[in-house]
């Protein structure tokens, strides 16, 4: 199985304040975040990790030693250190910025950072995103997959596939000319 998620923060104490996050202490976050993943995702499944893990390179090491027989792809977040990059480096499939896979013939952009535009974005294909902690709105068929916005768990794709029924692609979302006109000055 495919699986999504984003933004742990985990041991970064001031992100239960400034994301309001519903938890006493970083042990209580970091216990319940690793449960949800550990309650979702087996050995075989394929995890793709869209930035933010820890700034912590032990926490990084048992994360990953935990995780020994998933497949992990990680694209690198702000708040990912050097230290733990290169342990990503050294853990992962793939580390980089952005990554475009196919599952089940769905084109998905994946990359830390929410996009305007992606590959083939008009074409129905989609992009999943952390870092903004639930504050966006999502445009077309782009998705927030980080723990904020998904009960501090990760998003299987099955439950992808639903959420993006429900969206309109990113072109009929500028069938109308003065949406367009309005895309086009924001990008210009």
């Amino acid at each position: 199985m495919n699986w999504f998620t984003a933004d742990f923060h985990l041991s970064h104490k001031n992100i239960i304040q400034y994301c309001d996050r519903p938890f006493e202490n970083i042990e209580e976050m970091n216990a319940t975040i690793l449960d949800n993943l550990l309650k979702s995702v087996n050995q075989g499944d394929t995890l793709y990790f869209l930035g933010d893990l820890t700034f912590d390179k032990n926490i990084a090491t048992d994360f990953f030693n935990v995780l020994k027989d998933v497949e992990v792809y990680f694209t690198i977040g702000n708040h990912d250190s050097s230290q733990v990059i290169k342990i990503t480096q050294e853990k992962c499939v793939s580390v980089s910025q952005i990554i475009n896979i196919n599952i089940e013939e769905q084109p998905i952009t994946l990359c830390h950072y929410a996009m305007r535009v992606w590959n083939r974005s008009h074409f129905n294909t989609w992009q999943l995103y952390g870092h903004s902690h639930g504050i966006l709105k999502n445009v077309g068929k782009h998705y927030d997959i980080g723990v904020d916005s998904n009960d501090f768990s990760p998003v299987s794709f099955d439950k992808l596939k639903e959420i993006m029924e429900t969206k309109a692609p990113l072109l009929r979302v500028f069938l109308s000319f003065s949406n367009l006109i309005q895309y086009l000055s924001i990008c210009f």
